[in-house]
């Protein structure tokens, strides 16, 4: 759990705590109770050990989880999966970190930041350079049926 000052989280759900709603952030938030809804922020969500959110996906600049998440997370720039960390759902990131001990299951995309479509880039990537000549077998002039 960051300290609260020094990451500028003002927005706290603390253990123990349930909130259900719609939840929009001009700043961070740190999750160490339950949470269900949405999650948007204009910096940090922090999901802490004791934290657990149910929600569509987390919109972001950053996200941190050392706890559970059920649902989508879409950061801006990085998502880091802490040890504890527990996440059902797909991950849209230019960053990922993820420490040994996270359970995840979902589709994971890395865009290091690109705007392009990912597909498009791999493709274009694995097609330059040299490429396979044309096989020239004989072809079979009596072919059997």
């Amino acid at each position: 759990m960051p300290p609260k000052q020094e990451q500028g989280i003002n927005s706290v759900i603390g253990e123990g705590s349930i909130f259900q709603g719609k939840f929009f952030v001009n700043g961070s938030i740190q999750v160490d109770g339950k949470f269900e809804g949405d999650i948007n922020t204009t910096e940090h969500v922090f999901v802490g050990e004791t934290g657990k959110v149910k929600t569509e996906v987390i919109r972001a600049k950053n996200v941190t989880v050392s706890g559970v998440v059920v649902g989508g997370i879409e950061a801006q720039e990085t998502v880091k999966l802490n040890e504890t960390g527990r996440v059902l759902g797909n991950i849209v990131t230019p960053q990922l970190e993820v420490k040994p001990g996270v359970i995840l299951k979902g589709e994971v995309l890395i865009t290091a930041g690109q705007k392009k479509e990912v597909d498009k880039i791999i493709e274009d990537a694995y097609n330059s350079g040299p490429s396979m000549p044309q096989s020239r077998e004989p072809q079979d002039k009596n072919p059997i049926l």
